[in-house]
């Protein structure tokens, strides 16, 4: 067992102590370990509303997370990702960014959580390891590369921002992404339709959040914002569409420069 070897021991317990050290609103804390033989368990604070996924996932609850609610879960999570990216030293990498690793307290907001397969990135290694993730939230050039970057990250938070929006995993739009083509469709009939059509700030800020999530689901890893500008953008950009939400098309969201290389994606 993994458990038993003295270089996986001292590894496992040198990135628990990484992680207990970490100090973010919007991080689990993790209070403690125990590892003994075949036995591994982490424990961290107590998430009263659970998952983000269990509650898209109920007819109720979902209806309850309204649109600044979502945006707000997202925008936490953004913070979460900058600060192990950017903040922390070394660099931690998550590595398993999904809408079942967002957890929520009482207030519906968001918390990173189960650091079960990060890495701390030593920038003198090739960070290789064995492929981790989960299956639709994966960035695509990691399971040939197997090669651990932030950029997988910020990958996996477009996914996961984009299910925020949707009410459900964004498949059908990143295949039409991966195949290079441009989706046809308004920006309203993206979105889950057990709420109503977000007003004016709302729809703004989902504007916003849907042309930020696109530019990082880019398949040109180094054409993805870094979670520190996903954050900044999120904060004070403003789309330019002088149009009613309604009539507002994905691919007039894709066409926005937010300042970075991503808008070079689709060329």
């Amino acid at each position: 067992m993994e458990s038993q070897n003295p270089s996986f021991d001292k590894s496992f317990r040198n990135e628990v102590k990484m992680l207990t050290e970490i100090r973010h609103k919007n991080i689990v804390k993790l209070h403690g370990f125990c590892l003994h033989k075949q036995c591994m368990i982490l424990v961290y604070q107590y998430m009263e509303r659970g998952s983000l996924f269990y509650i898209l996932n109920n007819e109720v609850e979902a209806k309850e997370l309204n649109w600044s609610k979502r945006v707000n879960i997202i925008k936490g999570m953004a913070e979460a990702l900058s600060y192990m990216h950017h903040d922390c030293s070394p660099p931690i990498v998550h590595r398993d960014v999904t809408s079942s690793n967002i957890l929520l307290n009482s207030q519906l907001e968001a918390f990173v959580s189960d650091f079960g397969t990060s890495r701390l990135l030593d920038p003198d290694s090739s960070n290789q390891t064995l492929v981790v993730g989960t299956y639709g939230y994966i960035a695509p050039e990691f399971a040939y590369t197997l090669s651990v970057t932030k950029e997988c990250d910020v990958y996996s938070f477009g996914v996961v921002a984009l299910e925020a929006l949707m009410g459900k995993h964004p498949r059908e739009l990143i295949s039409s992404l991966v195949n290079l083509t441009i989706p046809n469709m308004l920006v309203k009939d993206l979105l889950d339709s057990r709420l109503p059509l977000p007003r004016r700030k709302d729809a703004q800020d989902i504007n916003l959040v849907i042309t930020v999530a696109l530019a990082c689901l880019c398949s040109k890893p180094n054409m993805r914002p870094s979670m520190q500008l996903v954050v900044q953008k999120l904060s004070s950009f403003k789309v330019s569409l002088f149009l009613p939400f309604h009539e507002v098309w994905i691919h007039q969201l894709m066409s926005q420069d937010i300042g970075h290389l991503s808008s070079k994606c689709q060329e």
